[in-house]
């Protein structure tokens, strides 16, 4: 028996927009046929995938009547048993949405877009979702002559405000999860990092109800943690959902296969996810390489869950272990939870400390051999 073969129980989900991606990109048309929503969700249930994910008009892909589109869809979902616990609204590919959706500076395409979300949350509450992610990819401008950023903010605000209260109104059991990315398709998108979204959070008349959808490679495309961007997302509540995919580095958005990209901070990012009290679906939000065919597309979405289920084998062998257990301690990683007042101490007692500056000074915290441990671990050399 495969120990990486997925099961339901790992929560695996996929977007319509990863598997059925053609190749397009600013330089080259399609390089794939377009793929059938139907198709997509009996292969995805074949290799294991617990739900699948969508945005409005990735239904469309090969049937243009939104009812039957619709309809062939939800039959796939029953035949299947996969479940939508996400999904979102394209407000990013129609040229109207050049200038943005919610902050465009046509009053016009604002009010069209709020009404196409609230189409597809009429659909999503139909088939279950739970998460409502709002990606904001037109949401900027090349020149800061362009946008006023603080007006930019209030009808963001408004937006979002509008949106949640139409959620509460209808009765749906829906929360929204803002996508943070700092650039492209614009050359500066509005809330360009997991800090910046967790900031609009708190304007908000409902911030309860928005949270995060963080992706590995928009925050790594900032030269940011991604680990320690989700470390918060977690300790403030706020992670809703997340997007897994692979990136090298401060580059264009590479979408890459989890784990295909900067492998160490993979390993601890299911680390954190397995033991930081995500309960959330694992979501792959990947694009197959141009270079792929039709059926090397299935061989890279199971590589994804693969790739998922290894590093966290790796990460409960790397627990596990008494020796990292023993560089924990001398790194005094686990002193860290301790307050740094005791029960009923207060400011004034600092003062009471006999503290040797110089040999505290001396102590060393001994990182780099906790560091190779799980080096070790992850190429296979332990555990």
């Amino acid at each position: 028996m495969d120990a990486y073969a997925p099961k339901k129980e790992d929560k695996f989900t996929f977007g319509l927009w990863t598997v059925g991606w053609q190749a397009r990109d600013p330089f080259g048309d399609a390089s794939r046929a377009a793929l059938d929503p139907v198709e997509s969700v009996h292969r995805l249930a074949e290799l294991g995938a617990y739900g699948v994910t969508f945005h409005d008009d990735d239904l469309l892909a090969t049937e243009s009547d939104r009812d039957k589109a619709i309809a062939n869809f939800k039959k796939a979902l029953g035949d299947t048993g996969l479940e939508v616990p996400m999904a979102t609204t394209n407000l990013f590919t129609h040229p109207v949405f050049k200038d943005g959706a919610f902050t465009s500076n046509d009053r016009d395409v604002r009010r069209y877009a709020l009404r196409k979300v609230m189409r597809n949350l009429d659909l999503a509450a139909e088939l279950g979702a739970t998460t409502y992610v709002c990606w904001g990819g037109r949401e900027g401008a090349e020149s800061d002559a362009a946008k006023d950023v603080r007006a930019a903010l209030d009808r963001y605000k408004e937006g979002l405000d509008l949106l949640c209260q139409y959620v509460l109104d209808k009765g749906y059991g829906i929360r929204f999860a803002l996508e943070p990315k700092p650039n492209e398709p614009r050359g500066d998108i509005l809330l360009p990092t997991i800090g910046h979204a967790l900031a609009l959070i708190n304007e908000l008349e409902h911030p309860e109800m928005v949270g995060l959808n963080p992706e590995v490679g928009h925050e790594q495309m900032a030269g940011l943690n991604f680990v320690h961007g989700i470390a918060q997302a977690l300790w403030h509540g706020k992670l809703f959902h997340i997007d897994l995919n692979g990136q090298h580095g401060p580059k264009y958005d590479q979408d890459l296969v989890f784990g295909h990209g900067d492998l160490k901070s993979a390993f601890f990012l299911v680390d954190l996810l397995e033991n930081g009290g995500y309960e959330g679906p694992r979501h792959f939000d990947y694009k197959p390489l141009r270079t792929e065919d039709a059926a090397d597309v299935w061989d890279s979405a199971a590589a994804n869950m693969r790739t998922y289920l290894i590093l966290k084998a790796k990460s409960a062998a790397f627990r596990a272990d008494p020796e990292v257990q023993e560089a924990l301690r001398n790194s005094r990683v686990t002193e860290l939870a301790e307050p740094t007042l005791a029960p009923g101490e207060t400011y004034e007692d600092l003062a009471k400390d006999d503290f040797d500056l110089d040999k505290a000074a001396e102590r060393g915290f001994h990182f780099t051999r906790l560091n190779q441990l799980a080096l070790e671990h992850l190429l296979g050399v332990r555990g």
